[in-house]
C-alpha cells in the first residue's frame, strides 16, 4: 500500500501523522521535496520517532535550502523542480509519502504538490482544528475530487471539536482514521500509542 499524506495547509501536523502511519504499518517513508531545515528535516523527525526496525527512510528527490514554497526555494537554489526527476523509491514494503504544505503549493510554474499523487496512492488529508479549518478542509477535498483523486481517509489534529469533525465527515463522506490530540510532546512512545489506535483503520483503506 502507498499512502500519500497531505494537509489543509502548513503546520497542521502532517509530519506527526506521517510518523504515526509509518509506525502503524511499519512502512517506509519518503518525502519527495524538503524545503529548509535540512539539518533536522521531516525525514530526520520521523526517523527519530519510529521504534520499529523494519521501516526504511528514503532520500528526498529535492532538498532545498530555504523554508519557503518549493517553487521559490528551488529558484533561490538556482534550480527548477522537474517532476520527471522525482522518482518513487522501490520497496516491497508499504510506503508513506509526505507532501509539502497543502495540495496546491506550487513546485514550478506549471506543477503543484497534487501533481505528485499517482493513481495507486491512497490519499490521507490531515485537518487541524482552527477557525476556518472547515472551509480549508472542504476546499482541499473538493480540489482533489476535481482532479478525480479520491480521499481514502481523514486524520484530525487538535483536541476534539465534535461540531467541526461531524460536519466535515458528513459533507465529504470520507473515512475517519483518527484524531491526534494536542500532546505536550511527541516521542516514540506517543507515536506508538497513536499507531496502535489507528492501525485497524489504516489497514482497511
Amino acid at each position: 500500500m502507498k499512502i500519500f499524506i497531505t494537509g489543509i495547509g502548513t503546520d497542521v501536523g502532517k509530519t506527526v501523522a506521517s510518523a504515526i502511519v509509518v509506525e502503524a504499518l511499519e512502512a517506509d517513508y519518503w518525502k519527495p521535496i524538503q524545503a529548509g531545515d535540512l539539518d533536522f528535516s521531516d525525514t530526520h523527525k520521523v526517523k527519530s520517532q519510529i521504534p520499529n526496525s523494519k521501516s526504511q527512510f528514503h532520500p528526498n528527490a529535492y532538498a532545498l535550502n530555504t523554508p519557503a514554497s518549493p517553487h521559490l526555494a528551488a529558484s533561490l537554489d538556482g534550480i527548477t523542480i522537474d517532476l520527471k526527476k522525482i522518482i518513487e523509491p522501490k520497496t516491497d514494503n508499504h510506503l508513506v509519502i509526505e507532501g509539502a504544505g497543502g495540495i496546491l503549493v506550487p513546485l514550478n510554474d506549471n506543477d503543484c504538490i497534487v501533481d505528485l499523487i499517482q493513481k495507486d496512492y491512497k490519499v490521507i488529508v490531515v485537518s487541524r482544528h482552527y477557525l476556518g479549518s472547515i472551509n480549508h478542509t472542504l476546499l482541499s477535498i473538493e480540489a482533489l475530487k476535481s482532479r478525480k483523486i479520491s480521499v481514502a481517509g481523514l486524520i484530525f489534529s487538535g483536541d476534539e471539536n465534535r461540531a467541526t469533525e461531524e460536519i466535515i465527515l458528513k459533507k465529504t463522506g470520507v473515512k475517519f482514521i483518527g484524531r491526534i490530540d494536542n500532546e505536550p510532546y511527541f516521542n516514540a512512545n506517543v507515536i506508538s500509542y497513536y499507531a496502535d489506535k489507528f492501525r485497524s483503520n489504516l489497514l482497511s483503506l
